[in-house]
């Protein structure tokens, strides 16, 4: 794969990851749960997202060459690029009105 498809790739993985905490009732969007999963329990599947994005793009970063320093603000900047790609979900979940299965258009 060329560098342009890598970058592609992690971008793309990045924002299905940000947004299946949002999207799905599963924990990890494997195991069912009984109850309805909470904030915090979607925050921490984020910060788990994040870092299997994270763990992706290293590899094919380690595939195309040698693996560039990173300081606290690379982390910084591609954590709050996460959180942004995560909107889209947030907003879904949310601040939008899902209409239940008895109610009735009025």
């Amino acid at each position: 794969m060329n560098q342009t498809g890598a970058i592609w790739l992690v971008i793309l993985a990045a924002l299905v990851a940000a947004n299946l905490p949002f999207i799905n009732h599963r924990l990890l969007a494997v195991v069912p749960l009984r109850g309805p999963k909470s904030i915090w329990l979607r925050a921490l599947e984020l910060v788990f997202f994040y870092a299997l994005a994270g763990a992706l793009g290293r590899l094919l970063e380690q595939q195309a060459g040698q693996i560039a320093p990173q300081r606290w603000e690379f982390y910084a900047i591609t954590a709050t690029l996460f959180l942004t790609f995560a909107f889209p979900g947030f907003v879904y979940r949310y601040l939008l009105k899902h209409r239940g299965a008895g109610s009735s258009a009025a």
